[in-house]
């Protein structure tokens, strides 16, 4: 049986869900990755994210909210907006 409290990880970022929101990312790093499903449609029995909001942002907790999102835009789906917000967090985390 796996272990409940295991964090979810991809391409070496923890993953974590909070009702409609998915935050990617660690908060020890300078940025990190919010998905916000905006929109589902039905596909069988599930409910699968149709719009999803990605929005970068700084960890600073010294920053005001609405100073601390870097990039934010929508996308058709979430696994677009997850490969979208990795390439940007990546790339915030190198520096670039």
């Amino acid at each position: 049986m796996a272990d409940e409290n295991a964090v979810l990880m991809y391409k070496g970022h923890p993953l974590m869900r909070m009702g409609n929101l998915i935050y990617y990312g660690s908060m020890a790093d300078t940025h990190i990755v919010m998905l916000q499903v905006l929109e589902t449609k039905k596909v069988g029995d599930l409910d699968v994210a149709s719009k999803v909001s990605v929005q970068l942002q700084l960890t600073d907790p010294a920053a005001k909210s609405r100073d601390r999102v870097v990039k934010k835009g929508e996308k058709d789906g979430l696994y677009t907006a997850l490969d979208f917000g990795c390439v940007w967090l990546e790339r915030a985390l190198a520096g670039k």
